[in-house]
């Protein structure tokens, strides 16, 4: 294994991003503007402000912007566990039998063990800075929460958690590490709000989802005071704290003379892998690179593949702005699979916009078959990962064994978003031979696109 290139390609504290990027600024044809959902017209900060917070509001609608400092209170955070590690995948490389090159991006060593810890802390101060008290957030397969009670406790804020029910139920671990934060967690739909009692009377035996989740956060958020809603991925300003794990990779690589053909991440709501990608896909914007970017989701929750690109609510209960953005239906309910982080109706804006414009591919993958590679990845890596990570990691073994096939030698990067120790029931399933594909028939989405709002720029 002699080589110039170690196998963790470690970055020192001082090399950590003291900037966000804003891949929008450098986007020759920018997002559709968010709308006000009763005017139709773009939202302004003081629309948003009823629920998010000033400076992630300023974010969200700052197009212009290249680099955003980010705050010393912000960075102190950052250093409690970053830089992450980008890790050469040589047992990987050698159990493929590939020429391919492969590294992965271990976002797992804190401990909620996942990327979400980037934009919970830099939310978490700003409501701290706003002299805010509390805030409230949904979450699916758990990181989100686990991220945002760790933030909430790091800078002395109350957090309650609207989990979607079924993710409550694999991942017990994950709500107990929540309130050993000092969260308090609450299985959804519940009873405790008016959304969710709405939709338990529709159908009381539902698994949730994140946006019946999302709904009940916003409404618990706007009923008390000093009291904000903070939100772990899809909107834009997500997007941008992210950005840090792309910054760290690049920099890294660059210190080797190492550049990517391929970049992949997976895809729910379009956090990681935005973040991952951005200064990547600036340079491709720019003209300057033709790495390829692949998007992988869950084919039982293929928003990218089969959904439609259309205005839509960002909650089942549509009480937020509306978004344009590849989606199955604000109504859509997802397949009780076992990558919860990556059931949500729809993805990021920027995201949306970039795979419209051919920028991004995508790709859908089964649920056994993302198992079958995060095994097979744990077995020869000794990382066990997340199931969302497994299906970044299922797309770089594909195209690392296309390299064998033709005999190229390709730089293929991905996203390891996080671990998956609090997913062990997902694994026993696996072991057990339990786990199936749930994939949408035809006729299921046309039930999600039925809820997309009829409204001018849809038709």
């Amino acid at each position: 294994m002699s080589t110039k290139i170690p196998t963790r390609l470690y970055l020192s504290e001082d090399e950590i991003p003291r900037y966000w990027y804003n891949v929008r600024a450098d986007m020759k044809e920018k997002p559709d503007p968010i709308l006000h959902p009763g005017t139709l017209k773009p939202v302004t900060a003081a629309d948003l402000e009823a629920v998010f917070c000033k400076e992630p509001v300023r974010q969200e609608l700052d197009e212009d912007t290249r680099l955003v400092p980010i705050p010393e209170g912000i960075q102190e955070f950052y250093r409690a566990y970053r830089p992450a590690p980008l890790i050469r995948a040589y047992f990987l490389e050698k159990a493929l039998g590939t020429p391919a090159e492969i590294y992965y991006k271990f976002e797992g060593t804190n401990t909620s063990g996942s990327h979400k810890l980037n934009s919970a802390g830099a939310q978490a101060y700003y409501a701290k800075e706003e002299g805010l008290t509390s805030l409230t957030t949904e979450t699916g397969a758990g990181q989100w929460g686990t991220a945002m009670a760790m933030a909430a406790a790091f800078y002395g804020l109350d957090l309650t958690v609207f989990m979607v029910k079924i993710s409550s139920i694999q991942k017990p671990y994950r709500k107990a590490l929540m309130e050993t934060y000092g969260a308090r967690l609450i299985p959804s739909p519940s009873d405790t709000t008016e959304s969710g009692r709405k939709m338990l009377e529709q159908d009381p035996g539902t698994n949730g989802s994140l946006g019946c989740a999302i709904s009940e956060a916003i409404e618990k958020a706007v009923g008390a005071k000093k009291c904000r809603y903070v939100l772990g991925s899809v909107l834009n300003h997500v997007l941008l704290h992210q950005s840090v794990i792309g910054q760290e990779a690049k920099a890294a690589l660059d210190k080797y003379g190492v550049r990517p053909d391929i970049i992949i991440g997976c895809a729910g709501g379009g956090s990681n892998l935005g973040g991952l990608i951005a200064p990547f896909i600036g340079e491709k914007i720019a003209g300057k690179s033709q790495t390829r970017f692949i998007a992988v989701e869950p084919a039982s929750c293929p928003s990218f593949t089969r959904g439609r690109y259309a205005y839509d609510f960002g909650d089942t209960a549509k009480t937020t702005p509306l978004l344009r953005m590849y989606t199955l239906g604000n109504g859509f309910i997802p397949s009780a699979n076992h990558a919860g982080g990556l059931r949500y109706h729809g993805m990021n804006s920027v995201l949306s916009k970039l795979y419209r414009d051919g920028f991004l591919e995508a790709r859908s993958e089964a649920q056994t078959d993302v198992f079958d590679a995060a095994v097979r990845f744990m077995k020869v890596e000794g990382i066990l990962p997340a199931p969302e990570s497994a299906h970044a990691i299922k797309a770089a073994m594909d195209e690392a064994v296309e390299c064998k096939k033709t005999g190229e030698k390709k730089v293929i990067l991905f996203g390891l978003t996080g671990t998956g120790y609090f997913d062990l029931s997902a694994y026993t399933a696996y072991n057990d031979k339990t786990l199936s594909d749930q994939i949408p028939s035809d006729a299921d989405l046309e039930r999600g696109f039925a809820t997309i709002p009829d409204i001018p720029q849809n038709r």
